[in-house]
Order: C-alpha cells, then structure tokens, then sequence
C-alpha cells in the first residue's frame, strides 16, 4: 500500500437500513483523491449508486435476507483509481449471463438485472467470482 492509497473495510448487518450510510461513505472518499480534475460530485454520485445496488443485491439475493448474515465491504482508494469490493457469502451467479438489456422490450418489466445493469454503465471494470468462504464483486473505477 503506497502512503497516499485509502483502504476501508467495513462489516455492515445483512440490512438495507445501512444502504444510505454506505452511500456517503463512497460519496466521502472520493474527496479525498488528490489531483482529480473530473466532476467530482458526479463521480461521488456514481460511486454511491454503485455501492448502493451492489449492496441490495449481496443483502437480498446473496444472503437472502438472512439478519444473521453480514455484507463485507472493501474500498480501495489509489493514486488513479477506485475499486470497491463487496464480498457475500451466496451461490454465486454467472455475471456474464446477468446482462439486462433495456432496449429489449421483452425485458422491459422485469426486476432482475437492472442493478448489475447500473453498475457496469458507471464503472470501468466489473467482475464477480468466488472468494474464500463465498463470492466477491469488484467494481473499479478509473480517474488517471
């Protein structure tokens, strides 16, 4: 880890109470990266989004709203970008296979999808695979 790279780990209960609070936590961070020279409300935004949809969907569909279970959440900020990683404890799913088209009008309606859906057209990079004791999504964000 170089001196000015940003590591949060934090253990939140299988809740959507916390959806918001981890939402400025991301918001937050991106004030903190020296030299950017993008919007940086809209890249707090985005983050936030971002965080957000990963979040319900480790919470209702990893962890089946089990109040036992936790969410883990790592956020990684660097000199040129930001990875936020958000670890379930689920079967897991083929994120490949999960792709929501909204221009397809037999898709229109549905529920599923749509957050993944959300997640790639804001991040640089996405990728989901197992991890020890279940399954990680990593969502990075490039700035430089």
């Amino acid at each position: 880890m170089n001196k000015n790279q940003i590591e949060l780990q934090i253990r939140v209960p299988n809740q959507t109470r916390y959806l918001s609070l981890i939402g400025r936590i991301s918001e937050e961070l991106i004030t903190q990266v020296e030299g950017y020279v993008g919007d940086r409300d809209a890249l707090a935004n985005h983050l936030n989004v971002v965080l957000t949809e990963a979040l319900v969907n480790a919470i209702r569909h990893a962890n089946a709203n089990n109040p036992d279970e936790v969410v883990q959440i790592r956020i990684t900020v660097s000199d040129n970008e930001i990875l936020m990683q958000v670890f379930d404890h689920g079967r897991g799913f083929n994120l490949a296979q999960s792709a929501f088209d909204p221009s397809d009008d037999r898709h229109a309606l549905d529920e599923h999808g749509r957050g993944l859906f959300i997640i790639r057209s804001l991040m640089d990079s996405v990728d989901y695979h197992p991890t020890e004791g279940g399954n990680v999504l990593e969502m990075r964000k490039r700035y430089r």
